[in-house]
């Protein structure tokens, strides 16, 4: 492809990105596909000779835009939403094209420099002391695996040496993310190293059980490791009492880690401060710029107090990668892998495209919009809400009179009505478990999600509810 043909299909392709984001009428946000579907529509071999880009672009609109699920649909309420705004897709072709590789500082000075720069701004934001440096991954799942992987450098200083038993154990509440089990076996502890805390009514960590556990695993010889506290966890966006967490471990020599992968950004409002209250005490803490701060995904934060300690954990110098480069800080010190993107030019353009106060009126807005939903779920004696609202996710079901009683029956109402509501194709909602039952998610996070989608979700709610009932 040369310059001329280049330019002309990135133009034609940035129209076609354009048309997307705005597209109206919108496809459906989930797909409508059978499964194989695309395998089918394919060859099973690559071509022998070029196609051209026309073509090419002919199979996206043809087989896979209908069977893409939309996360940048306005009406993706489902699990948390990944919003690739358009100053972050600008920088994500601007990465691409430079094509960076930032393993070393002088594979590329400029990326593991911004690095540097657009974490730290992040850092302030939140509100962070600057004892804590950042560093950028994919996703929480690999920066909590980072975190955890230091804890355990620090509990066990020989381990990267030696090996260890199997011995220790992390501690996390009942809602944490399941990414802190599947870390904790990877790093060989298997998985009954994980011990859930149990929470209290608004599904938060207990600090006193929590205690009763480390004490209860050192005395039958266990080596207690790092604690996970959450900040908006995964299904109920609850937070965990952090402060009082960080005393305990403080008092037992623990590493605290911060899963606030979806509710960070909202450090950055005033009148969240109480949510973060103690979490400038933990030795590190991950937040998702993709998930609510307008960042193409993937991108995700570890900031931590101690990085001299990842480190520790992970540099590894053959001498094909020794450098005289001086007082430099090289990324691939810092985690598992050699390669490293340029993600932190999405994210620094992001931050200069719409300020602190674009970012702040966004999430300002998105909690609005839930509590709105949530008080139409109250004021309705067809509707249950299951959790509190601190941020922007609303835990509810449908409660009709005609099923209370009957635990079985609201279970599968609930299921269909989920699956009803997804099949119109205008907004996609998730659903989990909570003390055993049946319960509907609507998370608000899509840069252009309004009022008009939010009312729409509720308005197919209560229909498809109605008519459910009506065929019973």
């Amino acid at each position: 492809m040369d310059p001329s043909e280049f330019r002309r299909h990135g133009h034609a392709l940035v129209d076609w990105v354009a048309d997307y984001l705005s597209a109206s009428p919108r496809p459906p946000v989930l797909a409508r596909v059978a499964p194989g579907a695309v395998e089918a529509a394919l060859p099973d071999a690559a071509p022998e000779e070029p196609e051209s880009f026309e073509a090419i672009m002919a199979d996206v609109d043809r087989v896979l835009v209908p069977a893409l699920t939309h996360w940048n649909h306005p009406g993706f309420f489902a699990y948390f939403a990944t919003s690739a705004s358009p100053p972050g897709v600008l920088a994500e072709l601007l990465a691409t094209a430079l094509n960076q590789q930032a393993m070393l500082w002088r594979t590329s000075p400029a990326a593991t420099e911004l690095e540097a720069v657009a974490t730290g701004w992040l850092r302030r934001l939140l509100g962070l002391p600057a004892t804590f440096e950042g560093v950028i991954y994919d996703t929480a799942s690999v920066s909590t695996l980072h975190a955890l992987a230091a804890a355990r450098q620090a509990a066990m200083p020989g381990v990267r040496t030696h090996g260890h038993s199997g011995t220790g154990r992390v501690y996390c509440s009942e809602q944490a993310h399941s990414s802190v089990d599947k870390g904790v076996a990877l790093l060989g502890f298997g998985l009954e190293g994980v011990r859930r805390i149990a929470v209290d009514a608004a599904f938060a960590m207990q600090p006193d059980r929590l205690a009763a556990a480390i004490a209860e695993d050192r005395a039958a010889g266990h080596v207690p490791v790092a604690v996970v506290a959450t900040i908006g966890t995964t299904v109920t966006t609850s937070s965990d009492p952090v402060a009082a967490i960080a005393d305990i471990c403080r008092r037992e020599g623990l590493w605290l880690h911060v899963d606030a992968a979806y509710a960070g950004p909202a450090a950055m409002l005033p009148e969240r401060a109480a949510a973060f209250d103690g979490w400038d005490l933990a030795d590190s803490v991950v937040t998702n710029p993709h998930k609510w701060l307008l960042t193409p995904f993937d991108l995700s934060v570890l900031l931590c107090r101690r990085m001299d300690v990842v480190r520790e954990a992970f540099s590894v110098v053959p001498d094909y990668l020794r450098t005289t480069d001086g007082d430099v800080k090289n990324l691939m010190d810092t985690g598992i892998q050699l390669g490293r993107r340029f993600r932190a030019l999405k994210l620094w353009m992001v931050l200069r495209s719409y300020g602190a106060a674009g970012i702040r009126e966004m999430l300002r807005e998105h909690m609005r919009l839930a509590r709105l939903f949530a008080d139409w779920v109250d004021a309705d004696a067809g509707f249950e809400r299951l959790a509190p609202v601190p941020f922007s996710v609303v835990c509810f079901r449908a409660c009709p009179a005609s099923l209370q009683g009957d635990a079985e029956g609201l279970d599968r109402l609930n299921e269909r009505l989920l699956d009803r509501v997804n099949a119109t194709g205008e907004v996609f909602l998730s659903s989990s478990r909570l003390r055993g039952v049946v319960t509907l998610r609507l998370a608000v996070g899509n840069f252009q999600t309004r009022l008009e989608h939010v009312a729409r979700a509720w308005e197919l709610l209560t229909r498809e509810t109605t008519r459910l009932l009506a065929s019973a």
